[in-house]
């Protein structure tokens, strides 16, 4: 290829990626933020996320409480739930262009807890959360709050895949995604939610 093809396949290429990002700017109509703790991800999450991209809104994925570790209610790190999220995003074939994941630290203050959000992650217009306190702290704070579709919502529950997971019924693993599953078993986290205990009695 002479000087004179390389220069103009170069300018081609850069118009081509110029008229990409200009076409995707003007489909995306927002970036909006889903909080959870994640603990762990499971399918119900990832039919959320599926729903709010295809509103054609940008996300923020915001781990809450990634300070919490080893607790009955909160057995998986920040580190590890991030894990989970992007191996699940991948695993479903979603555009990860489109989507950040921030983990986020409490600060126990609620009047100050929106602030706090706003200050770690990016710019934000819209919020999903199933958590009824984190939506009255948003919407009290001005946020727009939407809701998705949710799949069997006493099924597909962090909290009941916990509590199958310290049964040992192995059912937890068709909850979540296949990689989700694949992580937790390779680092033997399904061994820690049984030694920190207290899951509900089995009926």
């Amino acid at each position: 290829m002479g000087l004179r093809q390389l220069r103009t396949s170069v300018r081609r290429t850069a118009a081509e990626a110029l008229l990409r990002h200009t076409t995707r700017s003007v489909a995306v109509k927002m970036r909006s933020a889903f909080i959870g703790r994640f603990q762990p991800v499971h399918k119900g999450h990832i039919y959320s996320v599926s729903q709010i991209l295809e509103k054609k809104e940008d996300l923020i994925i915001v781990i809450g409480s990634a300070q919490y570790s080893h607790t009955p209610n909160n057995p998986f790190t920040g580190g590890e739930r991030v894990m989970f999220m992007k191996g699940a995003l991948i695993e479903e074939g979603l555009p990860l262009d489109r989507i950040d994941i921030i983990p986020l630290a409490d600060i126990n203050i609620h009047p100050l807890w929106v602030s706090h959000l706003r200050s770690f992650v990016p710019y934000f217009k819209k919020a999903y959360t199933h958590n009824p306190l984190v939506q009255s702290l948003l919407k009290a704070a001005g946020v727009e709050v939407d809701e998705t579709d949710l799949l069997e919502r006493n099924t597909y529950s962090a909290k009941n895949i916990r509590n199958l997971i310290g049964w040992d019924n192995p059912e937890w693993e068709t909850l979540v995604p296949d990689s989700v599953a694949k992580i937790i078993k390779e680092h033997k986290l399904d061994d820690r939610i049984r030694e920190v205990g207290e899951v509900t009695t089995k009926r």
